[in-house]
């Protein structure tokens, strides 16, 4: 927080309508104006600060959030595929985010796919690498295996790896409680649904049906997790989903991408499993394979920039040396910017309050118009990675702490232009 100057007028001599006289003219009117420009300037910063925190969808979403909010949650499964593209233009056209549930044989034939819907702000999430029930379910070594290798396909992708899970088919019938357990230990947050549109459970269901089943919402549900399919044959799912937006928004329904923070929606455990009889694996590889994964997730990162916050989850950020490395897209996207693509000289461009910042993903350099260059720019699979203390320096902001525990890293940050310089730009814009 900012404190205000403190200002006290010494009492002169003299009589009091020659003080007032002298008050009133001359010297004592560059004082007043200045203390005027002071106030503005701080009144101005304040109130940007508090607008980037309180404005817009974009913008981050207060950790006290209303317990009278109603949020839905639209998810899709087995992509990407053919009817992806679809889906992302509904969405794009309606403003609206969701989370996808990709599978890594997908990803692999339709890593454009992959990298559009993470360029538009949706959520990425593990949904195995070939949805084969007998594999997946016959041994969990097997299904930790698939869980791994499709995060290495997104990794190279995006740059990133997701640590939401979804079972193929769900958990019921499928997870036993060890599989429920090892996949926490290993970092991961498993994600089933409570509204299912319906639109898998025979070839072919029609788009009012879908409708229909998308909005059963459960009796006192003010948070919905709804399962749709964009891979395989899923035009109905297509048709259906403005619909479906439609309903939950004149319901007053915010949409949102789940989150591996988010309360898990995990059904229980199916008492007659037909899987109950596999052994689980032993403490050693537990140990090997599990317990060291669980490494990749220790913390999660929080940025405040004055009155706004924002907080990145485990595989949205990452450590290099004595760096941290944040997706240029959507570290701009949680502060209310915005960021483009020139594809003629690979650069992307952020736009933030009054600054334009370009990342330059062939020479690696960070720039704003006028500013001095720094580098370390990186492109992972078309997604642009860049070092936060740098990109906030760009942002005009400093870093005025840098704290951390096993569970979070926090970085404060705060306007770099000091009282003089705010003076100056009032003094020559205003006088």
């Amino acid at each position: 927080m900012v404190q205000r100057p403190e200002f006290r007028i010494k009492e002169i001599g003299g009589n009091s309508a020659t003080t007032i006289h002298m008050f009133l003219t001359g010297q004592w009117t560059v004082i007043l104006v200045r203390i005027a420009i002071l106030l503005c300037a701080f009144a101005v910063y304040a109130g940007t600060a508090y607008a980037s925190s309180a404005s817009g969808s974009g913008d981050p979403i207060p950790e006290d959030k209303n317990t009278q909010d109603k949020v839905v949650y639209l998810s899709f499964d087995d992509g990407p595929g053919k009817h992806t593209r679809e889906v992302l233009d509904i969405l794009r056209k309606e403003k609206v985010l969701a989370t996808f549930f990709v599978l890594g044989e997908q990803a692999e034939r339709y890593p454009e796919l992959i990298r559009t819907l993470v360029e538009d702000g949706h959520a990425l999430g593990n949904h195995t690498f070939n949805h084969q029930y007998e594999q997946l379910y016959s041994d969990f070594k097997v299904f930790w295996k698939q869980i791994k290798q499709t995060e290495d396909v997104l990794e190279r992708i995006t740059g990133f790896r997701p640590d939401l899970v979804r079972a193929p088919g769900g958990t019921y019938g499928h997870f036993d409680q060890s599989y429920f357990d090892l996949l926490q230990l290993g970092g991961y947050t498993v994600m089933d649904w409570n509204v299912d549109s319906g639109d898998s459970k025979r070839k072919g269901v029609p788009a009012k049906e879908i409708l229909s089943n998308s909005t059963k919402v459960p009796a006192g549900a003010r948070s919905v997790i709804v399962l749709m399919h964009d891979g395989g044959a899923h035009a109905e799912t297509v048709k259906a989903l403005p619909g479906i937006i439609k309903y939950y928004r004149d319901h007053g329904y915010r949409f949102d991408t789940i989150k591996s923070t988010d309360q898990p929606v995990q059904f229980r455990v199916h008492p007659d499993g037909k899987y109950k009889a596999r052994k689980a694996p032993g403490k050693a590889w537990i140990a090997e394979h599990v317990e060291a994964n669980a490494t990749l997730w220790l913390a999660k990162l929080k940025v405040e920039v004055g009155l706004a916050a924002a907080t990145l989850q485990p595989g949205e950020f990452r450590m290099e040396g004595q760096r941290i490395m944040v997706p240029l897209r959507t570290f701009m996207k949680k502060f209310g910017g915005s960021t483009r693509w020139d594809s003629e000289t690979r650069t992307a461009i952020a736009v933030w309050k009054e600054r334009m910042i370009h990342a330059d993903s062939v020479s690696g350099t960070l720039t704003t118009t006028g500013a001095i260059e720094t580098g370390a720019v990186q492109s992972h699979g078309g997604t642009i990675w860049v070092p936060l203390r740098e990109l906030l320096e760009q942002m005009g902001l400093r870093v005025n702490s840098l704290t951390s525990n096993e569970a979070e890293w926090t970085v404060k940050a705060g306007v770099s232009r000091s009282i003089s310089a705010m003076n100056n730009i009032f003094k020559y814009k205003m006088i």
